[in-house]
């Protein structure tokens, strides 16, 4: 059995640039991350962190206490746009920016990626190629499902696979999916994760030789949430920030929250993970599945 252990980590970042730079949050996010940090050592877990690259420019003290207690660093994009709202060309700048401030920052080769909100599908799979071109190793973007954000449903492999686009190959480590309702719909990490019982998550994670457990500190916050104004909905979505809209992402956002912390550690100290380099080391790659798009 392999699971991974990941984290998306966007928040200060996000807080600077959206939300005024209160000073109250950046110390949310310091208590959480350290709370994360300390569950980690105290179960002899590394997992890997995924960081926006903006974060090692403009907040590298939280990029390097990462890599100071031995976790890997992923890239999460610059500036945290969805992959699919991006020509080839902003995504390779974007890319090859994040990927050298953080190595600048930690002074460590960055090999993993994750795109924000999953925003590898169908219509951009150029983005395999542009990863390449950047040194990127190891893609952990493919949400094999529908989602608001993103999604690949065409991809049908649930475990690690040997992705190839346009002669350039990367080995790509997919989230996986349980069927319910006659619906692929994950269920380790974000909203999904926040919304179905403990009991549910540990079942489908033993039956399952692979699993991918995906957390934000945004998601592990037990305070109250507010609905986002329609610019503040705009800047950061890029869609319509009709009323409707702004209600449904406070609803997914909102649901179970109170409980997420508390909820992740007891999965974190029930099973053995490791993070995705070591995934990358464990696996034979000769006999994984192999995708030509």
């Amino acid at each position: 059995m392999m699971n991974i252990l990941t984290f998306d980590i966007e928040e200060w970042y996000i807080e600077k640039v959206y939300h005024g730079s209160r000073a109250e949050k950046y110390r949310e996010f310091d208590e959480y991350l350290n709370r994360i940090l300390s569950l980690l050592e105290q179960q002899g877990i590394k997992a890997t962190f995924f960081c926006v690259g903006r974060l090692a420019t403009d907040f590298p003290e939280v990029v390097k206490l990462i890599a100071s207690k031995g976790h890997e660093v992923g890239c999460h994009s610059n500036v945290h746009q969805w992959l699919n709202k991006m020509s080839p060309d902003e995504a390779l700048e974007d890319t090859r920016v994040a990927v050298d401030s953080l190595e600048q920052c930690i002074g460590q080769k960055v090999k993993s990626y994750r795109a924000p909100a999953f925003s590898i599908g169908e219509n951009n799979k150029w983005a395999f190629e542009v990863l390449v071109r950047c040194g990127i190793e190891r893609d952990a973007s493919v949400f094999p499902a529908v989602r608001d954000f993103g999604g690949f449903p065409q991809f049908r492999e649930q475990t690690p696979t040997l992705v190839s686009y346009e002669g350039n190959t990367i080995k790509e480590f997919p989230i996986p999916t349980l069927k319910l309702i006659g619906k692929d719909l994950a269920y380790s990490g974000g909203g999904y994760f926040r919304f179905f019982p403990l009991g549910l998550i540990k079942r489908t994670m033993g039956k399952n030789s692979y699993n991918m457990c995906y957390f934000h500190i945004g998601d592990l916050l037990s305070g109250p949430q507010r609905v986002m104004t329609k610019k503040e909905y705009e800047e950061y979505f890029h869609e319509l920030g009709s009323l409707l809209n702004r209600y449904k992402r406070y609803v997914k956002s909102s649901l179970g929250r109170r409980d997420t912390f508390k909820k992740m550690e007891k999965v974190i100290s029930s099973n053995l993970f490791i993070n995705l380099m070591d995934a990358d080391k464990e696996i034979d790659w000769n006999q994984a599945p192999k995708i030509t798009l």
